[in-house]
């Protein structure tokens, strides 16, 4: 099921991008107002979607961090990846959807300001918490 909402959710981006390029808090915007406030996709669905529409060779990342599209003939024209259909999360799902959540933070932070400030705390937290897990990972290593 989820691929097809995931496929659904692709279908979205490119209209979008279709228009003119946008990051992935305006992409979200933009859905939420298309669809008069009924829906409004998480920050962990657009932006590994996103970044997974890069990797594919649909989307390009421009230096002002919107997304394009790379080639404007159709959909059915982009490879897509395979993870699009479901399948095992790996550790590397799991990264790839830390990096889209701290991207949509840092797109927030950028068109608000003091948005994060309330999660300053959390957010240190979290920070520490991933500092610890890599510090391991080095121990491990030697």
């Amino acid at each position: 099921m989820w691929g097809r909402r995931k496929r659904g959710l692709r279908n979205w981006v490119i209209i979008i991008l279709r228009r003119q390029p946008r990051n992935g808090a305006e992409i979200m915007e933009d859905m939420e107002v298309m669809t008069h406030g009924w829906w409004r996709p998480s920050p962990g669905s657009v932006y590994p979607l996103l970044e997974e529409m890069v990797r594919d060779g649909a989307l390009r990342k421009r230096p002002d961090n919107r997304y394009e599209l790379v080639n404007a003939t159709g959909p059915e024209n982009w490879p897509f990846g395979s993870r699009m259909w479901g399948g095992p999360r790996t550790p590397q799902d799991i990264l790839q959807e830390i990096s889209g959540l701290t991207a949509y933070l840092e797109d927030l932070q950028r068109s608000q300001p003091h948005a994060t400030d309330p999660i300053q705390p959390d957010l240190d937290a979290v920070a520490e918490r991933l500092r610890k897990l890599r510090d391991q990972e080095k121990t491990h290593a030697n």
